[in-house]
């Protein structure tokens, strides 16, 4: 049986859900997971609250083959998913010797050395360490809940070091097909294409040009002969409507 892994991210922080800042992670992650085979079945977005997390890593830990989470491991009062994931897992957390380390000899010659800063290196027993290479404090792995920071760059930058350690499955592939084309005359033929299709997703949205209405239907799946093969439907679904559609299909193979 082919080993198709999953995902799911989980966005921590009062600011995302306030409006004040725009989340980059979770879109990122899904496009970087997806290139490794290992689709984002699940994104949700929680405050700065332990339950609200505790809750949340232990739903998505038990139904994904990995979790990521991004958000709140900073030095201030309110960064709690460290002492949450913990608490999730059931385990306490202890100051990490080698994270310590590695703020110490980072902030030696720049800032002073506070507790604050010291909490960066407050890691939950049993946890593995991931590397920052861009500003040292460390986020960690606990079974198979990953923990980085929020600032996008930062995250990145760590995902990047561990993505070698992931399992990854066939890499999503994609066809589309677009144009100006009302889904409500598409909708009931395209229901029954999908319903031949079940293992691949087919997503129709909406699009307005200027005061035409059209819509893009994208397929997603990891064969590249079927996903051929139901483009060619897809077009024929659609070109009744439309003679001059947009179709994206594979690369070309060589």
């Amino acid at each position: 049986m082919e080993y198709r892994p999953t995902a799911a991210v989980l966005i921590i922080g009062n600011e995302i859900l306030s409006g004040r800042t725009r989340d980059a992670n979770a879109p990122w992650l899904a496009e970087r997971l997806a290139g490794l085979g290992i689709p984002v079945r699940e994104i949700r977005v929680v405050p700065d609250v332990s339950e609200r997390i505790i809750e949340a890593v232990n739903a998505l830990r038990a139904q994904y083959t990995y979790v990521f989470t991004t958000g709140g491991i900073g030095p201030t009062h309110d960064d709690i998913t460290t002492a949450a994931v913990a608490a999730a897992f059931g385990t306490p957390v202890e100051r990490n010797a080698e994270a310590e380390a590695r703020l110490r000899a980072h902030y030696e010659h720049l800032v002073d050395m506070n507790s604050a800063r010291l909490r960066m290196a407050d890691i939950p027993v049993g946890a593995s360490l991931i590397d920052n290479p861009v500003s040292v404090a460390p986020g960690f792995r606990l079974d198979n809940v990953h923990v980085l920071p929020g600032v996008p760059r930062i995250m990145q930058a760590m995902f990047e070091g561990l993505a070698h350690t992931l399992a990854g499955g066939p890499p999503m592939l994609s066809v589309s097909v677009r144009g100006h084309v009302r889904e409500g005359d598409i909708a009931e033929p395209l229901g029954a294409l999908q319903g031949t299709v079940p293992d691949i997703d087919i997503g129709s949205y909406p699009f307005a040009q200027g005061d035409r209405i059209g819509t893009s239907l994208i397929a997603r799946g990891t064969d590249a002969t079927r996903l051929r093969a139901l483009l060619v439907s897809l077009v024929e679904l659609m070109r009744p409507f439309d003679a001059d559609l947009e179709v994206t299909d594979l690369p070309a193979q060589g």
